[in-house]
C-alpha cells in the first residue's frame, strides 16, 4: 500500500551508484536546498554508495545489472516495485538504459509524479550495430509513453529524440552535460616538486618528457586496446613520451597483460584516483577514443585544465572536440592514424598550447553553474 502522497520526496535510479556519484550529486544538493527529500536507488556493486549517502541522500539497494538480458534484473524489478508501493515521489528522474526503462514503466505503474530520464548518450546512434537499433531503439519506443521529459546532451541524441516524438522546449531539454568546475582546473593544485608530492615524480617521468592521460572505466566501450595498439607504435618512435590509464574496470587484467606480452613501453596503470585535477595539471595531452559517448565529463575536464584532447570521431566526442581548433579527432579503427596524431601532439608544443588555450574557452559553455541553472529551470516546470 502506497503512504500518503509527499510533495517532498523525490527519486533518483541509475544501475550503479558509482555513476550517481560521478554525475548528479550536484543535482541532488540542488534538490535538497529547495527543500526536498532526496532518495537514490542503485546497485552498490561498483562502489561510492556513500559518498551519495554523504550527501544527505537515502539510498536503497537494488541489483541493476547493466545488461538487459541478466536474470539479476528480475529481482531488481520486483525490489523496486516493492519501493514503489510503499512510497510516493513527486519526481522521478531516471538515468542509464536498463533502470531507465524499469524505472519509467514502474512509476506509472504506480502512480508516481512526473518522470524525468537524461539519456547520457542513446545506445542507438550513428555507426551503432543494428542490433542496438533493434533492441534499444524499440524500448526507448516503448517508454516515450512513460517518459514526461527527456534531457539529451548532444545534437545527434536530440534529433533522435524528435524522432521518438519528442518536442524540444515541450518535453525535450538539451543541456550542456553534467557540467565541470572551472575552479578545481584553474589553477595547479600543487606547486611541482622533486620529494614525490606529484604525480611525475611519483611515477619517475622526467620534467621534460610528454605525458598522455586517458581517464576512462576499463571496459570494452572506452576501446583501451585501440589506444594501446597506437601507443606501441607511439612509444617506439618518442622515447620521452608516457601514457597515463586512470580508471578501473573489467578490462583491467586483459590490459595489464596486453601491455606486458606485447612489450609496450611507458604505460601507467594509476587506478582509480581522486587526485584528477592534479594529473590533468600534469599532463600534456588528454586522450579519448570510445566507440560511443553522451558527452564525456572527462573531456570537459581536460579542456577546463587547458589541455588539447585527442579522441573518436564518435557523437558526443565531435560536440566537444572541434578538429584542429580545441583538440584532433581520428577515426575508430584507425591505428595509424591515431599514432599520427599522437606524435603530432608530442612533437609540437605550441600546438598543445594553442588547442589548449581554445578548449578552455570553448568549456565555459559547459560550466556546472550553467547547468545547474538549465536543471533547475527543468525541475521547476515539472515540481510546480
Amino acid at each position: 500500500m502506497v503512504t500518503a502522497c509527499s510533495p517532498h520526496k523525490i527519486l533518483f535510479i541509475a544501475s550503479v551508484y558509482s555513476h550517481l556519484a560521478v554525475c548528479h550529486i550536484p543535482f541532488m544538493k540542488l534538490l535538497q536546498e529547495k527543500g526536498y527529500e532526496v532518495h537514490a536507488v542503485a546497485s552498490s556493486a561498483a562502489g561510492r554508495q556513500e559518498e551519495v549517502e554523504a550527501a544527505g541522500v537515502i539510498c536503497w539497494e537494488v541489483p541493476f545489472a547493466r545488461s538487459p538480458y541478466s536474470p539479476a534484473n528480475i529481482q531488481a524489478f520486483c525490489r523496486l516495485r516493492a519501493l514503489l508501493k510503499e512510497h510516493h515521489f513527486a519526481l522521478i528522474h531516471v538515468h542509464t538504459p536498463v533502470a531507465a526503462f524499469m524505472g519509467r514503466f514502474l512509476a506509472k505503474a504506480t502512480n508516481q509524479g512526473a518522470v524525468l530520464y537524461t539519456a547520457h548518450g542513446f545506445h542507438f546512434y550513428e555507426g551503432a550495430p543494428r542490433r542496438n537499433w533493434f533492441f534499444y531503439h524499440t524500448a526507448e519506443r516503448i517508454a516515450a509513453r512513460w517518459t514526461d521529459g527527456l534531457i539529451v546532451m548532444n545534437g545527434e541524441d536530440c534529433e533522435n529524440a524528435q524522432r521518438l516524438g519528442f518536442k524540444p522546449r515541450e518535453n525535450l531539454f538539451y543541456v550542456h552535460g553534467v557540467g565541470v568546475e572551472l575552479e578545481h582546473y584553474s589553477a595547479p593544485p600543487l606547486l611541482p616538486t622533486t620529494d614525490g608530492s606529484n604525480v611525475r615524480a611519483t611515477l619517475g617521468i622526467d620534467r621534460a618528457a610528454v605525458v598522455v592521460t586517458c581517464v576512462a572505466e576499463l571496459n570494452e566501450n572506452k576501446n583501451h586496446d585501440f589506444l594501446l595498439d597506437a601507443w606501441c607504435e607511439v612509444a617506439r618512435r618518442c622515447s620521452h613520451g608516457h601514457l597515463l590509464l586512470v580508471g578501473t574496470g573489467e578490462k583491467a587484467g586483459a590490459l595489464r597483460k596486453k601491455v606486458e606480452q606485447e612489450g609496450i613501453l611507458r604505460v601507467h596503470f594509476l587506478g582509480y584516483r581522486r587526485d584528477v585535477p592534479q594529473i590533468l595539471w600534469e599532463t600534456d595531452i588528454a586522450v579519448l577514443v570510445s566507440k560511443r559517448e553522451g558527452l564525456p565529463k572527462c573531456i570537459m575536464e581536460a579542456m577546463a585544465a587547458g589541455k588539447p584532447v585527442v579522441a573518436s570521431n564518435v557523437r558526443g566526442n565531435r560536440d566537444l572536440v572541434e578538429d584542429g581548433r580545441t583538440g584532433l579527432l581520428v577515426e575508430l579503427t584507425d591505428v595509424p592514424g591515431l599514432a599520427t596524431v599522437l606524435e603530432k601532439f608530442i612533437s609540437d608544443s605550441q600546438l598543445r598550447n594553442t588547442l589548449g588555450a581554445t578548449g578552455r574557452e570553448k568549456v565555459q559553455d559547459y560550466t556546472l553553474g550553467k547547468v545547474l541553472g538549465e536543471m533547475t529551470g527543468i525541475y521547476d516546470c515539472y515540481l510546480k
